[in-house]
C-alpha cells in the first residue's frame, strides 16, 4: 500500500512559478510510474504529466508542454511538478498518482494523493 501527499500549492500571479512535491510512503517508490493530474472548476480531471519509474521517460499534456517539468528523486521518495509561466487556466486542484505503467489514463493509477490547490488569478 502506498500513501501519497501533495503539497506546495498556493496562489501565484500570471507568469509566476510554483513547485509541487508529492511525498510517497508505504511502498517501493522506485517501482512505480508517477503522474500528476488536475481538475479545474467545472471540468473533468485531466492528465498533466507522467514519469517512468526511473525517470527515463516523461510525458506531458500539450497544454503544459514547455511550461511544466516533472521529475523524481527516488532516494527521497518524492516526485515534483515544476510549473512555470502559469496562466489562469492552470487554476485547479492538482493530484499526484502512482501506478505500474506510465499512462495518461487515470484508470491506470492505483494510488492517489489528496490534492493541492493551485490558483492563478486573472
Amino acid at each position: 500500500q502506498v500513501q501519497l501527499v501533495e503539497s506546495g500549492g498556493g496562489l501565484v500571479q500570471t507568469g509566476g512559478s510554483l513547485r509541487l512535491p508529492c511525498a510517497a510512503s508505504g511502498g517501493t517508490f522506485s517501482g512505480y510510474a508517477m503522474a500528476w493530474f488536475r481538475q479545474a472548476p467545472g471540468k473533468e480531471r485531466e492528465f498533466v504529466a507522467g514519469i517512468s519509474w526511473n525517470g527515463g521517460m516523461t510525458y506531458y499534456a500539450d497544454s503544459v508542454k514547455g511550461r511544466f517539468t516533472i521529475s523524481r528523486d527516488n532516494a527521497e521518495n518524492t516526485v515534483y511538478l515544476q510549473m512555470t509561466s502559469l496562466r489562469p487556466e492552470d487554476t485547479a486542484v492538482f493530484f499526484c498518482a502512482a501506478g505500474q505503467f506510465l499512462s495518461d489514463d487515470e484508470g491506470r493509477y492505483e494510488y492517489w494523493g489528496q490534492g493541492t490547490q493551485v490558483t492563478v488569478p486573472s
